[in-house]
């Protein structure tokens, strides 16, 4: 442990830190009170509004493939286009969500309306199933398929935006609100938050388990219409029970934009770009009771990297800073406030590897949704197995990893590494991208396998017809990506909301999901490219493609990009928080922990 003293560097700011203890006072006296909310209690109504939110989500988006080239009649590349740019989109709304919610109205009603805004696209997606006319004409065997008008196409449109939007809100929210709930003693020993975040992911993948087998079979044997009802019915419940949890609820206010704080930080230090810098952090501009509402689990420690962005929190004659005023914060900066900007500066190249992770596992629901269903799926004479529940394969085997992670290796890493976690997110991220890649290889030669079959069998210029290979030789990619899910996806939004400043947690959430985004729209452009050069992936006949060599195109990539992503880690600083803060004489000793 070590003390370290902070001031600022003119004597008239003594003042401005020692009404500090009032504002010590005050946080004790609210900790005590949110103590009395919050905790395992709220779970139920918390993770019930995320579950609907993926039975809705999960349930339309295993299944889109088939819905936009089987009812709307889409060519093949344009309705995996069209899958991955609705789920990068759904994973680029957070950033709007989470500002909202870190601004101005709270991560409570964020999700409230954003589930209602949901609703709303669930149901005009429900009436684009039910009803004909919203539909093209069904078509068979040889037929010429029309495909969809264009007012058929604008209310599909539509439904998606209201539920990208919907989504927006949600998902950077509920993780954040819920990790809320439970309160930490030792902000550096965050025990109970890795464990919500394993169990908040396993509560998800029974969601997605169910939309995968339970929704997806009512929709390719019952209707579109129910299978599509269903959830709608669901998001509707979801909105009235979480505001029945209302009263038990930890409600942290909203501390203001921290996306002007973040500019006001760099708008500060360009304007005191020429100015020396200071050698001795300990004068540098530090004030508690300042930044009180936006650092309750402790203030950031000054770091040494970025050292630019120092000269924001150098006072100088120029701020004509008085103790009974606040500073111009586009001149003036504390501390805390520059370190949050550094933290999200420092977690962007960890958040940048992650995009083709996402590039990879988006390959699920579209080209391997295609290899299924050219293959034999029956279980029984009677009962074939939907191509899209074969994503239940994956997601069993996040739950079970999650499980054995959770009651076994980490257990077994703590006596090895000391750490009560087993091991950091880091690591964790690192065993994810590994497995990924043996994922996307084993996919290859499993198309291989498959184009054999279809070749022996003489079935290479038949994309109708059932090719004599079981749809079961996908379960070993399926898995793969799962276990590699279970590892890297938890890691990644542990560490989004781990290593960002308290009051950017919502925006950190986001940053997760737009790392999502990011890798939906990078399949996109992959898929455009290799689809206008070269024969790899047609649009009617997956047999005459080579499915495999794009497959290994992405192994590569990802081999690369693990390499960056380790050279990130190994050279990553982790946030470092300050708390127990003592006043001895108007200067503020700070132990950092």
């Amino acid at each position: 442990m070590e003390n370290h003293s902070m001031a600022t560097a003119t004597p008239e700011n003594k003042d401005s830190f020692a009404t500090s203890g009032n504002a010590d006072d005050k946080q004790s006296k609210a900790f005590v009170n949110d103590n009395e909310k919050g905790g395992i209690k709220t779970m139920p109504f918390i993770l019930l509004n995320e579950i609907c939110e993926k039975l809705a989500m999960v349930g339309f988006s295993k299944n889109m493939v088939n819905y936009l080239t089987q009812q709307l009649h889409m060519p093949l590349t344009k309705a995996a286009n069209t899958v991955t740019n609705f789920n990068g989109t759904s994973s680029l709304t957070p950033l709007l969500g989470a500002f909202i919610a870190d601004s101005y109205a709270g991560k409570f009603w964020t999700i409230t309306v954003s589930t209602a805004i949901y609703l709303a696209g669930m149901i005009v997606l429900t009436l684009s199933a039910a009803l004909p006319q919203l539909r093209p004409p069904p078509c068979a065997g040889d037929q010429v398929c029309q495909e969809a008008n264009g007012s058929q196409m604008t209310v599909l449109y539509l439904s998606l935006l209201f539920a990208a939007l919907g989504s927006g809100g949600i998902r950077p929210c509920v993780a954040a609100f819920g990790a809320e709930q439970f309160v930490e003693e030792d902000p550096t020993q965050p025990k109970k938050t890795w464990v919500f975040f394993n169990w908040y992911y396993f509560a998800l993948g029974v969601s997605i388990l169910l939309a995968s087998t339970v929704l997806v079979y009512i929709q390719d044997n019952v209707g579109w219409s129910w299978g599509l009802g269903i959830p709608t019915l669901a998001m509707a419940l979801s909105i009235i029970v979480f505001l029945i949890g209302y009263p038990l609820y930890r409600n942290l206010d909203p501390a203001g934009s921290p996306h002007t704080r973040v500019l006001q930080v760099s708008v500060a230090a360009f304007r005191k770009r020429k100015i020396p810098s200071i050698s001795d952090p300990k004068f540098l501009y530090v004030n508690e009771e300042l930044d009180a509402s936006i650092s309750t689990d402790g203030l950031l420690h000054h770091t040494k990297q970025l050292k630019f962005l120092d000269k924001a929190a150098i006072v100088t004659e120029e701020d004509s800073l008085k103790s009974s005023e606040k500073p111009n914060f586009w001149r003036l900066n504390t501390v805390h406030r520059v370190e949050e900007l550094k933290s999200i500066l420092r977690m962007l190249p960890i958040w940048a590897a992650g995009i083709l992770f996402a590039t990879s596992n988006a390959q699920q629901n579209t080209f391997s949704l295609q290899q299924a269903n050219t293959m034999e799926r029956h279980l029984t004479k009677s009962f074939v197995i939907p191509s899209a529940s074969m994503s239940v394969f994956g997601m069993l085997s996040v739950l079970i990893t999650i499980v054995l992670y959770d009651r076994l290796l980490v257990r077994v890493a703590r006596r090895i590494t000391g750490l009560e976690r087993g091991i950091n997110f880091l690591q964790r991220m690192a065993i994810g991208f590994f497995i990924a890649i043996i994922a996307t290889m084993v996919a290859g030669f499993v198309e291989v396998k498959r184009k054999h079959a279809a070749s022996a069998s003489g079935l290479i210029d038949s994309p109708e017809s059932t090719i004599p290979i079981s749809v079961f030789w996908l379960v070993p990619q399926y898995s793969l990506h799962g276990i590699a899910e279970a590892f890297m996806v938890i890691g990644h939004l542990e560490f989004f909301y781990n290593q960002a400043p308290e009051s950017m947690r919502s925006t950190a959430t986001a940053l997760f999901w737009t790392s999502i985004s990011a890798g939906d729209y990078t399949s996109t452009l992959l898929v455009t490219l290799v689809h206008k050069y070269s024969d790899w992936l047609p649009n009617r006949n997956l047999n005459k493609g080579k499915l495999e060599y794009f497959y290994w195109l992405l192994t590569l990539l990802q081999a690369l990009n693990i390499v960056y992503y380790l050279i990130c880690a190994k050279f990553y600083t982790f946030k470092p928080l300050s708390h127990k803060t003592e006043h001895v004489e108007g200067v503020e000793l700070t132990t950092q922990v």
